[in-house]
């Protein structure tokens, strides 16, 4: 039993391994002695590619290594902003470090590069795309960015499409990414920020910000909580949703919000968010994220104040019928079906007497069909989508109906209640586990079991918090300056009036 025990906390605890990244690796004058370092770190991979240029010197030759990762360069550009210079460059009088200045001053063309004193961030950055260039009797190297790797090209969204906007989307580098951003906010205000993140992926993040508009507290706050952050590999934002949202995992509603469209990013920075950006990804983060803000969309800044005033009420009722049309359907029928009106009353009779479970059972149970159902439809490839509709259309559904499996009103509860679910695509998963929640609570309690869980969800709502800012603002606490971009749409004349920050506790997209 002992044993069982520590096996299972080694495997939910397991050992720290040495993190190589603070072991520092000074660059040496001998060339060769940095090359094979860097040849046994890689153990010979046979994409690390190193190109051997001899200098022809007064007072004798020197090596000169150009080193660079296959597939990760663009050779033309290596070519004339490297290769080519430093072959073609005659009367050189220098050696050493004064020709390593020699060459980071007049020969290497390219404006993007730094030195560098540490084989572990030399290394780093070849794996980024740099060219790596060692000189025989220099202690330290020069990275050239030279990157050219193959990627998505720019397009919209298929997440977040819009009637009227921009069709630019995020996209996987972090670089293009920056550049949508920056093309969109022309300010010196606008500060980028980069450090990396994972020990073996060494993966690169970006946190930007609007100086001026952006609240020190919670800029220091995601610093220090990223700063935390003990991951071997990030591969995508969502990894790090546990370290800086308020709550870890431990809640219903995420306090850090998820876009892919730039001018979403660029609106929540003139707001006073802070976005991060993580190379390898087309979703970028921001925080703080408030609840209100799941009912919005570009769209509603883009259309007549009225027609978004009537799509965010919308989104409101379709939100609570997505969670509370089951759990009182459930309620009625089994505790209390006087409330029905008497023709449908008799349905619903009529319907149960014909199928051989209860109706929190068959809610239930097709709830969790339809799960399936969704599960398979996203997983299938795309040629086999269509089968998956039709069987749940036909098979699923009509047939269940008229074989006397389920109920027809059962059906079209969980129907409508997974259409109003999708109006609302960023709260999904939480919609999805109230509605299972509020099922229960009806199939135990009845009507007062959803009216208890609905009093413990607004409670629940109103004690989160996104970095110090109430995640139910601005309607708890209520801030009637902020409620003109919240439910109800103000024009922009009006939202114009004042800039908005943080600390206004608005929601504007």
């Amino acid at each position: 039993m002992k044993d069982i025990i520590s096996s299972i906390k080694e495997f939910y605890n397991p050992p720290k391994h040495p993190d190589h990244k603070s072991r520092t690796i000074p660059i040496s004058k001998d060339i060769q002695a940095n090359i094979k370092t860097l040849q046994d770190m890689f153990d010979n991979s046979s994409d690390l590619t190193i190109k051997n240029i001899s200098l022809k010197l007064s007072d004798g030759r020197t090596q000169t290594a150009v080193i660079t990762m296959e597939g990760l360069v663009d050779k033309e550009t290596l070519a004339t902003s490297i290769t080519n210079p430093i072959s073609n460059y005659s009367n050189i009088i220098f050696s050493g470090e004064d020709l390593f200045q020699l060459l980071q001053s007049d020969i290497i063309t390219c404006s993007d590069h730094m030195e560098v004193s540490d084989l572990n961030e030399f290394s780093r950055l070849i794996m980024s795309g740099f060219a790596g260039i060692l000189i025989n009797g220099a202690n330290k190297a020069l990275a050239v960015g030279v990157q050219g790797y193959s990627f998505r090209t720019v397009s919209e969204p298929d997440t977040e499409s819009v009637q009227r906007g921009s069709r630019e989307g995020f996209v996987e580098p972090m670089r293009v990414n920056i550049s949508m951003i920056r093309r969109r906010l022309r300010t010196p205000l606008l500060k980028f920020e980069t450090m990396t993140l994972g020990k073996t992926s060494n993966t690169d993040i970006c946190i930007c910000y609007l100086r001026g508009a952006v609240s020190a507290d919670i800029l220091n706050k995601l610093k220090a909580r990223l700063k935390k952050t003990d991951l071997n590999t990030l591969f995508a934002s969502g990894y790090l949703l546990s370290y800086i949202d308020d709550n870890g995992d431990n809640t219903l509603f995420p306090t850090v919000g998820v876009t892919e469209r730039p001018d979403t990013a660029c609106a929540k920075l003139c707001e006073g968010r802070i976005v991060i950006i993580v190379d390898g990804t087309p979703s970028v983060l921001y925080v703080p994220h408030l609840m209100t803000e799941n009912f919005q969309t570009f769209d509603d800044y883009t259309n007549r104040p009225f027609f978004s005033s009537i799509a965010r009420l919308l989104k409101c009722v379709s939100f609570f019928t997505a969670i509370l049309l089951p759990g009182i359907y459930v309620a009625f029928a089994s505790y209390n079906p006087e409330f029905f009106p008497a023709q449908l009353l008799t349905k619903v009779s009529q319907a149960v007497s014909h199928t051989p479970f209860s109706v929190f059972s068959e809610v239930l149970l097709f709830t969790f069909i339809y799960e399936i159902m969704r599960e398979a439809g996203l997983r299938l490839p795309k040629t086999l989508g269509h089968a998956v509709s039709i069987i749940g259309g036909l098979v699923i559904g009509d047939t269940a109906v008229n074989s006397g499996f389920i109920g027809a009103p059962t059906l079209m509860i969980v129907a409508l209640t997974v259409i109003c679910s999708y109006i609302i695509p960023d709260l999904y998963a939480s919609v999805a586990m109230l509605r299972v929640l509020f099922i229960l609570a009806a199939g135990a309690f009845g009507i007062w079991g959803v009216s208890l869980m609905f009093c413990v969800l607004l409670t629940y709502l109103s004690s989160m918090s996104s970095y110090g800012i109430p995640f139910f603002a601005p309607l708890s606490p209520l801030s009637l300056f902020s409620m003109r971009d919240t439910i109800i749409r103000a024009s922009w004349s009006t939202l114009s009036r004042r800039n908005v920050k943080v600390q206004d506790i608005s929601v504007q997209k």
